[in-house]
């Protein structure tokens, strides 16, 4: 047996025991490349997991393409989440339409528009979510574990994908022919919101192209970080 079948099989066994020990199950899926990895094995192997996208409304055309491709592909139904129209109105009507480069506090008050109240919406219900994030993505993900009760939801979650490394990603993707978001190709190894994403150079950390304005330490929207009170 492969190393990399050996992951997929502890992958499939901690998605395994989460719907048996807190179903109803979601997973939170950026249609990242780590997010196709899980698409693929949850779809594939037909695990009682619900699969959710946030459209933000900032987000590239290939991420919408890669949307429309997972729809067309997979069995599981990919639901997709909106933000509030009248909070990104007013957002926009007192900060302007890119009034997230102004400040950090502004940056997160838009995440939280665009992506936290979303997600609060899509795990409601739930008692487990799943995500695709990997411990060497980012300084701020050292710590994290690849089941932890989640305080700021209330609900159990998972990071099957923790140890993966990145090359371990790149060859399951290949290896099933999964689609991907064809701006990976570009140099976009992390992808979110277009006005807050850019390319990388080699040698740069992974996720250099999100909010490249920012220190390291803050480049997170809320979605996977503990609030500090």
């Amino acid at each position: 047996m492969s190393g990399l079948q050996q992951k997929v099989d502890q992958v499939i066994a901690i998605l395994t025991g989460a719907v048996c020990d807190f179903s109803p199950v979601t997973f939170a899926n950026s249609l990242g490349a780590e997010d196709m990895v899980l698409t693929d094995i949850i779809d594939r192997n037909q695990l009682a997991i619900e699969m959710f996208s946030l459209d933000t409304g900032r987000l590239p055309q290939e991420t919408y393409d890669l949307m429309q491709a997972v729809r067309e592909r997979y069995q599981t139904p990919l639901h997709i989440y909106f933000p509030d129209a009248k909070r990104i109105e007013a957002y926009v009507a007192e900060h302007g339409i890119n009034g997230f480069y102004q400040s950090i506090e502004l940056r997160k008050a838009c995440c939280h528009i665009r992506k936290v109240e979303p997600l609060q919406r899509a795990l409601q219900g739930k008692r487990a979510w799943i995500t695709g994030i990997r411990r060497e993505q980012a300084a701020s993900r050292a710590n994290l574990e690849i089941s932890a009760y989640d305080t700021d939801h209330n609900i159990q979650k998972f990071n099957p994908l923790l140890e993966w490394s990145n090359a371990d990603v790149w060859e399951y993707l290949k290896q099933h022919n999964v689609p991907y978001n064809k701006l990976h190709d570009k140099f976009y190894p992390s992808i979110g919101c277009a006005p807050c994403t850019r390319a990388i150079t080699p040698g740069e950390d992974l996720r250099s192209g999100r909010w490249w304005w920012e220190n390291p330490e803050t480049k997170e929207c809320g979605l996977h970080v503990k609030k500090t009170p």
